[in-house]
């Protein structure tokens, strides 16, 4: 297996993404396909569906099917990467985008997560909110302590305390709603309720938002909403929904430069670079204290 890893004569390269219904990892995918199809390669797309045991998998289908080269964003699962430094070993190009791992030199692809956060904490903090809840994925992600590490800075630099219990981790990213759904009901049942919640993650945001209006929580009136997403609906949702939003199809089609960077060159790749995107901010209704629904 390990001559056709090296040989790279498939023109094809494997993707790896946790699901294709996000709209983060669609837009990302589309960036992909555009730039392999331009220079002559086809992709092969699988989901983890935030599974370390199918993230596995599917890299072993992928290398099987002698792929020259592989696009993985990890698993909220994966705390190891075993399986990926032992193909890296046998010759197989790897570059990783948005959720990316320390323990393996290659180029990577990723947007400024900390400063995200601290621009959309230091907004509602602007706004007057002062209990900011945070929901977010599994702690073990890069995404994850990026993000957190960005609202609790700027609560400190705002002057407000962190309280631990206003922190809420969602161990599959959005995938199981009764995660969502007893971050948010712990959230509410709180004494002190928060009267913001920044959400982490594209699916964790529309959940949530769909979850306060169920529990008839009026936003921003009660609760302002502000989270990451890449959701095209954030304008016509009800209310429209402030957001963080990350230049996906960006993030797609660099990381597949970088990785037919690698596949193409003439001499062993040594030297990496980590790419890192800005995210962009957009103030809508759902963090407006003057909004005021139509009747």
């Amino acid at each position: 297996m390990a001559q056709s890893l090296k040989k790279g004569h498939s023109k094809s390269i494997g993707i790896v993404v946790s699901n294709i219904d996000n709209q983060f990892f669609s837009q990302v995918i589309n960036g992909m396909e555009s730039e392999a199809y331009s220079q002559g390669y086809n992709v092969i797309i699988t989901q983890s569906h935030e599974s370390y045991d199918l993230e596995v998998q599917n890299v072993n289908h992928l290398t099987h099917r002698a792929i020259d080269g592989l696009l993985i964003s990890l698993s909220t699962e994966t705390n190891s990467v075993e399986h990926l430094k032992k193909l890296q070993k046998q010759g197989l190009p790897i570059v990783f985008f948005d959720r990316v791992s320390s323990e393996i030199e290659t180029h990577k692809v990723i947007v400024d997560n900390f400063k995200g956060a601290y621009q959309a904490t230091m907004h509602l903090i602007n706004c007057g909110y002062r209990h900011i809840a945070h929901i977010t994925s599994s702690a073990i992600t890069s995404v994850t302590s990026e993000r957190l590490s960005g609202y609790k800075q700027a609560l400190n630099d705002g002057g407000i305390k962190i309280n631990e219990q206003y922190i809420k981790y969602c161990p599959h990213g959005g995938m199981d709603l009764n995660e969502i759904e007893q971050a948010v009901d712990e959230l509410l049942a709180l004494k002190t309720k928060p009267d913001a919640i920044l959400t982490a993650w594209d699916r964790i945001t529309t959940s949530t938002l769909a979850l306060l209006h169920k529990r008839k929580v009026q936003i921003p009136q009660d609760i302002a909403l502000l989270g990451f997403t890449n959701t095209l609906l954030a304008d016509v949702l009800n209310p429209s929904l402030s957001a963080v939003q990350q230049p996906a199809f960006e993030i797609g089609r660099k990381a597949t430069e970088m990785l037919l960077s690698i596949i193409n060159s003439k001499r062993p790749v040594t030297e990496f670079e980590t790419v890192v995107l800005p995210t962009e901010l957009f103030i809508r209704s759902s963090t407006d204290k003057t909004y005021k629904p139509d009747q």
